[in-house]
């Protein structure tokens, strides 16, 4: 997502190009069936995330994706005790869907994206996806460029040697329909790590959300 700070001049940070190839090209590929264009998780879960079974709206576009899950023998992470409006079947689906909300959205919405990913995430990823909400809500740079961000989840895959982390490679485009700073501004790859936890009745969702660049 290109909100890694909280003002529009930085939302398109120097990007490691050589890292980011490096590392999507040993990552596992997502399979396809997601679309920039359509931010909703009932449009771009592919179907690795599909696993999801039920939808629960939140705010005026955003769904968050809830399922139910078969119980599985892996031990979980310590979830905590605050309360979370879903969660999906496998850390993959979790991740897959996080990342397509979060780096899809306009000055519009992205306030209530950011918020809505805020309830079905818990500990880090919760606050500072809660700062950014708040941050970018009173954003008048942001406003007055409106400002927009396309992108696809490119890959997701485990970090070798820490448990329940995932690299995620993305490929996105920031454009604005209210100034020309964006323009002709080629697509780019950036690089997340994701760290997941098993909710009690096991659910996943995300309690770490670190973009790297």
């Amino acid at each position: 997502m290109s909100i890694r700070g909280t003002r529009p001049g930085r939302l398109r940070r120097c990007r490691r190009r050589a890292l980011v190839a490096l590392v999507a090209a040993t990552l596992a590929t997502v399979p396809a069936g997601c679309s920039p264009g359509s931010p909703d998780p009932a449009q771009t879960t592919s179907p690795a995330a599909a696993e999801a079974v039920t939808s629960t709206a939140v705010g005026s576009s955003v769904a968050a994706t809830v399922t139910r899950a078969d119980r599985t023998h892996e031990v979980p992470t310590p979830p905590g005790r605050q309360p979370v409006a879903g969660g999906w079947r496998s850390p993959t689906a979790a991740v897959y869907v996080f990342a397509t909300q979060y780096i899809n959205w306009n000055s519009q919405d992205l306030s209530a994206r950011l918020r809505a990913l805020a309830r079905v995430s818990v500990g880090q990823a919760r606050s500072a996806v809660s700062a950014a909400a708040s941050e970018t809500a009173s954003d008048h740079e942001l406003a007055q460029g409106q400002l927009a961000n396309s992108g696809v989840v490119e890959a997701i895959a485990p970090v070798i040697g820490h448990r329940y982390e995932y690299a995620v490679a993305t490929r996105e485009r920031t454009t604005a329909s209210g100034t020309d700073a964006y323009q002709g501004i080629a697509p780019e790859w950036h690089l997340a790590v994701a760290t997941v936890t098993r909710l009690e009745g096991g659910l996943w969702v995300l309690s770490n959300w670190q973009p790297e660049n």
